[in-house]
């Protein structure tokens, strides 16, 4: 498959060295199978006489000793001088076959003498009608084997003289093993170039673990050196690399567009110029209806040390396209599609690869670390970017990648890696709870935003500063709206995510206060100007009780968020907010009984005692709702501290 791809390809040089072994293997079968032939007509006419053994000579050519020798002996006469045999046809086309293999090697090798060949073939197929039949005439037999007479031919005769130009190609082919390449006819000059591209393959190399590939090969071709490589040895997926004086050229076929394009992107940081993607049709046997991609890159090069940077980098990238669309495959049922492409891109670059990922299970490796670590977490099929956030699940899956890799490198068990991956796996969730947590704390500060607003109207109050009550209400409806919104998709992360249940019930408890809060903002704006200082200043302290209590509430939970990471200020810090939310409460209760008192006692005017009551009653009540947010955050945070 990667022999017609490279052809078509317009570059059989790099193909002349197999084709030659192909060809000389294939002269040794011939010659088997004609003596075959020879020993099946003497047998058929000769039926006591002594028998005829191939078996050595079957075995050295890669045939089956018994199909051969079940040949011969099956021979029999049969009407009019002719020759029957079992599997006659079949050793006929096995002929034409090898002849037909040794002849396309000499074509690329020799065009002209490989024109001649053919030709010679045609000739010998229409004289003797030599077509695969169930039997033949024994004077045809005796051409096909024999020697020709002056000025004749015969198919011995061609399978000869194509022996003699393979000979004289392998003499101008010797090979050599250069850094791990097989190299063909190289200059002294060339020697530095394919070590370079051999430098990248080898640092890469471990990472395609059992996978077979990364075979290389390099030849001479005129004013070119050109390496092959065979990536995976599967599918038209062909790379070829033409290092000229001027810069390098590569030709890269794949099957699919999304790797083909995924390769290009492994070389933005230098300066290549690649043609388009051009959709192709190979000429037979191909899987995708025959249909390949072909990208061409041109690299101009300035100096020595830069090509052969270039070169240790293309070399380097080609173990990542080993399984990748497996890799990518398996990737998409966790995340998005083009996450997918994002994490084998990232497990490239960072010299991870994927390969390790597949080794150990791929999609049920992570499977199996789900349902460990969190069964009730992450349901049955569900992705992880759904669980865990975007974000959160590309940061996971590179992380399994890289512990896959690592863990097989080093020679690690299967159980170690599942175990880290664990681990990782409940530090993301952990991640999430800790970001449901950050929408307590916008909460709490909305809750905050409140409070002070009200604090400001009643200072302006005191002050005789004009204030505007419509204003506050306002402003304080839309928070509390905002609020109501922040809470609403809080919860329903919450549930989506199986959090914490603490999580959701802080939520309430924070939309509780904001909720009363709001209450006093509404009573304050509708409170009368001529309330004097001896009721506003306690109510001016109970504003500020009630804005330092939110504020606490809000410094509790930033401080909670990081007690999962193991840090035992945060957990303190945490515990010293909850400590000042208490104490707040137990502040406004003392703050709104002396309002009430005086109020009761003070002989007011019916308007001022309800407000004034009204807007105590409603800070008095925030506190209550914000203490119990606070004994709530307690019990998580030593919750946390117990794991």
């Amino acid at each position: 498959m990667k022999s017609r791809i490279i052809e078509q390809l317009g570059q059989t040089d790099i193909l002349l060295p197999s084709l030659i072994a192909e060809g000389l293997a294939a002269n040794d079968r011939v010659k088997v199978r004609l003596s075959a032939l020879q020993a099946a007509a003497e047998h058929a006419q000769a039926v006591d006489g002594t028998p005829i053994d191939l078996t050595a000579e079957s075995r050295a050519a890669g045939l089956d000793p018994a199909s051969i020798q079940s040949f011969v002996d099956g021979a029999h006469m049969a009407t009019d001088g002719r020759i029957g045999a079992t599997d006659l046809a079949g050793v006929i086309q096995g002929i034409l076959d090898d002849v037909a293999t040794m002849i396309r090697a000499v074509e690329v090798g020799a065009p002209s003498a490989g024109a001649e060949a053919a030709g010679r073939l045609a000739a010998i197929r229409a004289r003797d009608a030599l077509e695969p039949s169930s039997d033949i005439d024994t004077t045809r037999i005796a051409r096909l084997t024999g020697l020709s007479e002056p000025g004749g031919d015969s198919l011995h005769h061609l399978v000869m003289d194509l022996h003699k130009a393979l000979n004289r190609l392998a003499t101008g082919c010797a090979e050599e093993v250069l850094a791990g390449a097989h190299a063909y006819g190289l200059r002294p000059d060339d020697r530095a170039v394919v070590a370079a591209f051999m430098r990248g393959v080898e640092r890469t190399r471990a990472l395609k673990f059992d996978h077979p590939g990364l075979d290389t090969i390099a030849t001479r071709s005129g004013s070119r050196l050109v390496i092959q490589n065979d990536i995976g040895a599967t599918d038209a997926h062909v790379v070829v690399i033409a290092v000229e004086e001027a810069g390098v050229t590569i030709t890269y076929t794949d099957v699919h567009l999304a790797r083909a394009r995924f390769f290009t992107g492994l070389f933005n940081e230098f300066s290549m110029q690649w043609s388009g993607l051009d959709r192709k049709t190979a000429e037979e046997g191909l899987g995708n209806d025959g249909v390949f991609y072909l990208v061409t890159g041109r690299y101009a090069v300035d100096s020595a040390k830069r090509r052969d940077i270039f070169l240790e980098a293309v070399g380097a990238a080609l173990v990542f396209l080993i399984d990748w669309n497996k890799a990518r495959k398996v990737l998409r049922s966790w995340v998005a599609k083009d996450d997918a492409i994002r994490i084998l891109d990232w497990a490239a670059r960072n010299r991870v690869g994927h390969r390790g990922f597949l080794e150990l299970g791929g999609s049920e490796f992570v499977a199996s670390a789900v349902r460990h670590a969190t069964p009730a977490r992450i349901g049955f099929g569900e992705r992880l970017d759904n669980a865990l956030g975007r974000g959160a699940a590309i940061d996971f899956l590179q992380t399994v990648l890289r512990v896959s890799a690592e863990a097989l490198l080093a020679g690690q068990s299967v159980r170690l890696a599942r175990d880290r991956i664990e681990a990782d796996l409940v530090r993301h969730l952990e991640r999430v709870d800790s970001a449901l947590l950050a929408v307590v704390v916008r909460q709490a500060g909305l809750a905050r935003d409140i409070a002070a607003a009200v604090a400001h109207h009643v200072a302006g109050l005191q002050t005789g500063r004009e204030v505007d009550g419509r204003a506050l209400a306002a402003r304080a409806r839309r928070i509390e709206e905002k609020a109501d919104r922040i809470a609403f998709e809080a919860r329903n992360e919450v549930a989506r995510l199986d959090a914490v249940p603490a999580i959701g019930h802080l939520v309430d408890r924070a939309e509780d206060a904001i909720d009363e809060l709001e209450q006093a903002a509404f009573i304050a704006s509708l409170m009368p100007a001529g309330v004097g200082p001896a009721l506003l200043e306690p109510l001016g302290e109970l504003c500020a009780i009630a804005t330092s209590g939110a504020e606490a509430a809000a410094s509790g939970v930033e401080a909670a968020v990081e007690v999962p990471e193991g840090r035992r200020v945060d957990s303190e810090d945490a515990l010293a907010a909850v400590g000042r939310l208490i104490d707040a409460e137990h502040m406004a209760d003392d703050c709104e009984r002396a309002v009430t008192t005086l109020v009761l006692r003070g002989g007011f005017d019916l308007t001022t005692s309800l407000s004034v009551l009204e807007l105590a009653r409603a800070l008095e009540r925030a506190t209550d709702r914000l203490a119990g947010f606070g004994h709530l955050l307690r019990q998580h945070v030593l919750s946390d501290l117990s794991e």
